[in-house]
């Protein structure tokens, strides 16, 4: 179970403890269950028989099929609705499930790795979230620090993020200022890790010279705010 406040690196985190553990040759798949409308992520994670439903034109393998010998990685599972949290407790806790619609049994071996930026606590308190549900996932608990509890890796990350900007985009490579790096370290970034790289692609993109300064900084951020940029040869 991972948590963590939004753009801090959960899914990278998930793919990582995949890729070094000994099912990495298994497949990674990830749901995003706060991006499926409720009424489809019960077919999403399960599958479904053809006609099921409405629109269930042909037979389709849900992603706990898919992840089979590897990991499934459930995104904002605070956002699971309440009736399929008691499906999701039982397929944890047998591994086994029906299709939507389906009559036989299907056995998977899958590992399940969650993450969440809500409180899961406090939506057991307030009856949103199951507390045998939170239980069973809450079986090795990792908690990613806001990237303002961290600071001393932002001056590593933008260096990072802009090597990487410069090398998608074939420009020059860029030089991050010592300046710079003191006044972005001492900034809180509300959107963490994810605010920090979309910065540095920005300045990445948008820039001729080579070494950035705290003005190309804070242009970008006139840039975030406005959506309005001068376009640089």
């Amino acid at each position: 179970l991972i948590l963590g406040p939004n753009g801090s690196g959960k899914e990278l985190v998930a793919r990582q403890l995949h890729e070094r553990s000994n099912r990495s040759s298994g497949p990674f798949v990830e749901v995003n269950c706060a991006a499926i409308p409720g009424e489809l992520i019960e077919s999403e994670l399960f599958g479904h028989e053809k006609g099921a439903f409405t629109s269930a034109i042909k037979q389709k393998p849900g992603k706990f099929e898919l992840a089979d010998g590897g990991t499934l990685f459930l995104d904002e599972i605070g956002d699971m609705p309440l009736a399929l949290q008691t499906r999701l407790l039982r397929v944890l806790a047998e591994g086994e499930f029906y299709r939507v619609g389906g009559r036989a049994l299907i056995k998977v071996d899958v590992r399940v790795i969650a993450a969440t930026h809500q409180p899961l606590e406090e939506l057991v308190h307030s009856k949103r979230f199951r507390a045998d549900l939170l239980h069973r996932l809450n079986v090795l608990r990792i908690r990613l620090p806001a990237l303002r509890e961290r600071k001393q890796d932002i001056s590593l990350l933008a260096e990072h993020f802009c090597l990487q900007a410069t090398h998608q985009l074939q420009v020059q490579p860029k030089v991050v200022s010592k300046e710079l790096k003191m006044a972005m370290s001492a900034y809180d970034w509300p959107g963490n890790v994810r605010e920090l790289e979309n910065a540095c692609w920005r300045m990445a993109s948008s820039t001729s010279h080579q070494q950035l300064e705290i003005s190309d900084w804070q242009e970008q951020q006139a840039v975030a705010l406005t959506g309005s940029a001068t376009w640089q040869e």
